[in-house]
């Protein structure tokens, strides 16, 4: 992760350290080597700390305690001195522009560097120890009678290797909600584990206390697969291979690119699994649409489980007939503010229920995340209730 912006960090570490000297320290008033020292020895940790990082072969460090404080400095230290350099240079062209007595570049560079500390700072404590419930209606005329009502709890993106020691209780909290929700069913659309199963076994016994009376479903996300480990790690396949056994041992029914029928008497709803469907290295194409609905029948209703909502467009809608699709991922990049995230320039749908027609995608913006960071999106918990529509 690091090695693959590794001179960016280093360029943004550097350049305010160096802007700062030469423009401010090396002035008389300022000019005492000690002072200078004081100013350079943050970066130079950080450089040092970059170095270390950027050598480790896999995506992040097996213990991501040491990654996530690397980023907690890098957001209260190293972007404020570049944001805050960043706005003095601009501030000094325009005060040469202009001929303004003062560069007003330094004044609003402080007002950000504020700002950007309050949110690291929220994001970091309140913001990612909030989790809320979310209720989303979803009707239609397939729905068979019996199902009218039918509650699904849906959670994603639990990212469980994030819940260290001192933060397991905000995941016992979480299954907790979940439970006392009294869904019909539970599904889990994917990103269980940050890189290694490990991490799961951790928490297996509170993920196991999950119970529904139709059960608990649940599809692979890209973390989930061995893809964060480096490529010639001999480890890649059993660590899959390890987390597919520990979901199943959990009471969880891991749907593959295959489907299951839950049934009401005489009517029935068909639950649909992909693999993770997504467009690029860390999020691999391995769904298989056809595959996952074959034997379905024509009219049947179908649920289906997908992680990378990118897929519903590309795939679900122009080769199917599935009615609902719920998927996760997005995280909405575990920032949003004033309703918008920056991933909607990547994901189209990226948050929320959106509709094709009669036909609709639930997009969880997740429950945790690789980085225990979130602000203005606190993790999520989705109540669907099926309707049947009448015509």
């Amino acid at each position: 992760m690091i090695a693959r912006i590794f001179v960016y960090l280093l360029l943004m570490i550097v350049f305010p350290c160096l802007y700062v000297d030469m423009r401010y320290l090396r002035r008389k008033r300022f000019g005492r080597v000690w002072v200078r020292v004081l100013w350079w020895l943050p970066g130079f940790c950080m450089a040092v700390y970059t170095v270390i990082l950027a050598m480790h072969r896999d995506f992040a460090p097996a213990d991501t305690t040491v990654l996530n404080f690397y980023l907690f400095l890098l957001g209260m230290l190293v972007v404020p001195n570049f944001v805050f350099a960043l706005c003095s240079v601009v501030g000094l062209g325009v005060k040469k522009l202009f001929g303004t007595r003062r560069n007003y570049g330094n004044h609003v560079g402080l007002a950000m560097v504020a700002i950007h500390w309050y949110v690291i700072i929220y994001g970091s404590t309140i913001g990612f120890n909030k989790i809320v419930v979310r209720h989303v209606d979803y009707a239609s005329a397939d729905l068979p009678e019996a199902f009218d009502g039918y509650r699904i709890v849906q959670f994603s993106d639990a990212h469980v290797g994030t819940y260290s020691s001192d933060r397991d209780y905000l995941l016992a909290a979480a299954i907790d909600s979940i439970n006392s929700l009294r869904p019909d069913m539970i599904v889990f659309t994917g990103d269980l584990q940050n890189m290694r199963p490990s991490e799961v076994r951790q928490h297996r016994r509170v993920l196991s206390s999950l119970q529904a009376p139709d059960g608990v479903f649940s599809v692979l996300g890209n973390h989930d697969y061995a893809d964060y480990l480096h490529p010639d790690d001999p480890m890649r396949e059993p660590n899959c291979r390890e987390l597919v056994s520990l979901q199943r041992q959990m009471g969880w029914t891991l749907l593959r690119n295959e489907h299951r029928v839950v049934r009401r008497g005489a009517d029935s709803i068909v639950v649909a699994g992909m693999e993770n469907d997504g467009t690029s290295k860390r999020s691999p194409a391995r769904g298989d649409i056809a595959k996952t609905l074959r034997g379905t029948a024509p009219g049947a209703f179908v649920l289906m489980l997908q992680h990378d909502p990118s897929c519903w467009r590309r795939n679900i809608l122009p080769q199917s007939r599935v009615q609902l699709t719920l998927s996760g991922h997005t995280h909405a990049m575990q920032f949003v503010v004033c309703g918008w995230s920056p991933i909607a320039f990547k994901y189209r749908e990226w948050g929320g229920m959106y509709y094709e027609g009669d036909r609709a995608i639930n997009v969880s913006t997740g429950l945790g995340g690789f980085l225990p960071f979130r602000f203005g999106v606190p993790g999520e918990v989705v109540v669907v209730t099926l309707r049947r529509k009448v015509a």
